[in-house]
């Protein structure tokens, strides 16, 4: 399956804008290998201000436990691209924040940093509702590190839109 481009992930991020009103729920984003994007995009529709409440890009381990609470323990053990991981930023990005959904992201997007166990494309998403469970789904995305975003950015979406049924 192709990456999506910036107009399909326009329309996903409107969609969802249009979900999250309906629904009376405001989101918040914990990101690392996106950077910021699924904020973005969700910042990119008009009126935005009515359902998003923050976006914190995480990209080092430092920034993951000082803005969402994940444990060095949990870093150390697992990694920063892990179920564990994820949860634990998804759940702190609640914690940190007004809204009452959640999504989280962290993985390798290339063209470096994979391994035999964690090749590049390897991305963790995770979903919350406040007073829920968080959800967490491994996925494994091919193309260049372009393409690894994007293709992480519209699951991400897609989860927060399946969380709101």
């Amino acid at each position: 399956m192709p990456a999506p481009d910036d107009d399909e992930l326009d329309r996903l991020a409107q969609a969802l804008g249009e979900r999250l009103l309906a629904t009376r729920h405001m989101l918040v984003t914990a990101e690392s290998c996106t950077g910021g994007w699924i904020a973005k995009c969700m910042t990119d529709v008009a009126g935005s201000s009515a359902w998003f409440d923050c976006g914190m890009a995480a990209y080092s381990y430092e920034a993951k436990q000082a803005l969402l609470g994940v444990r060095p323990q949990t870093l150390e053990a697992y990694g920063a691209v892990s179920r564990e991981t994820v949860v634990e930023m998804v759940s702190g990005a609640l914690v940190h924040s007004g809204a009452s959904v959640a999504v989280a992201v962290t993985g390798i997007a290339g063209p470096g940093g994979g391994s035999a166990d964690k090749p590049v494309g390897t991305v963790w998403i995770g979903w919350k509702r406040r007073g829920g469970y968080a959800k967490a789904e491994l996925f494994h995305f091919d193309g260049d590190r372009d393409a690894v975003r994007r293709q992480t950015v519209a699951a991400a979406l897609r989860g927060v839109d399946g969380l709101l049924c």
